[in-house]
């Protein structure tokens, strides 16, 4: 049986994907830290969609979490036709006042788990020649952003390996979409320790729900990069136009100079 797989699905966007796919009568395999969370979600989406759900609780950073989240996979006897890529964590600070376990946590999970996970699945999505794959980045991904230097590259990474994958993988029957959330309502930067500036509150932030439905469509249309409100658009185009240093000069500013 066909079904998506979604980590960082107790929270946020993670979460609100995984609604719209239970409404759209996908099973579903979810994947992150909080056992009670996600075992409440599933019986949500079982109860009210009547699809399959499994729950695995594993802390994707961890060695081996991988490995036992694929083992699972296989032993349910669910095929894995979509990927959602969702799981991330955050650390909002100067680099060199930044714990060294918070910013190891954001490569193993953002960077490390995301490359494994996919690395994993893509075998079988070959042989069965389709398949798709959802990477969530974020804006952050188009500039430097000093103040949050490794959750920003750790972005940036997930958006050049998406759009690497897109090509790669075309001929394989495969899509591969990365969606750039902006600004989102979710408990992640709270969570992460930003405190948010005038300009940040100057502009609406979208809810989990509105990235997710604006990420499926973006799926379902083959869009290789979505990101999600024409002024997010247009401040990623602005800083793809911009030279790097500048760009990230215009983040400091906006991360810092401006914070009350």
């Amino acid at each position: 049986m066909s079904a998506a797989l979604v980590t960082g699905a107790s929270s946020g966007i993670g979460r609100a994907l995984a609604r719209e796919l239970a409404a759209r009568g996908l099973d579903l395999v979810l994947v992150a830290r909080s056992a009670p969370a996600l075992q409440g979600l599933a019986e949500e989406l079982r109860r009210g969609c009547g699809v399959r759900v499994e729950v695995l609780a594993q802390d994707l950073a961890r060695p081996g979490a991988v490995d036992e989240v694929a083992r699972a996979i296989t032993a349910s006897g669910l095929e894995i036709e979509l990927l959602v890529n969702d799981a991330g964590v955050g650390s909002f600070a100067p680099f060199a006042d930044a714990k060294w376990d918070d910013l190891a946590q954001i490569l193993a999970l953002n960077v490390g788990a995301l490359t494994e996970l996919t690395h994993r699945l893509l075998p079988t999505m070959r042989a069965r020649g389709r398949g798709r794959i959802l990477l969530i980045a974020s804006t952050v991904a188009f500039a430097p952003g000093p103040r949050a230097a490794v959750y920003s590259a750790s972005k940036a990474y997930v958006l050049s390996f998406g759009q690497a994958l897109a090509v790669e993988l075309a001929c394989d029957g495969i899509a591969v979409v990365t969606v750039c959330p902006g600004r989102t309502d979710t408990e992640f930067a709270r969570r992460a320790g930003w405190s948010e500036t005038r300009h940040a509150r100057a502009r609406r932030a979208r809810s989990a729900e509105e990235v997710a439905r604006a990420a499926l469509r973006a799926l379902d249309a083959g869009a290789p990069l979505h990101v999600p409100g024409a002024a997010n658009r247009l401040l990623s185009l602005v800083a793809r136009l911009l030279p790097p240093p500048l760009a990230a000069r215009g983040v400091a500013w906006l991360r810092h100079e401006v914070r009350e």
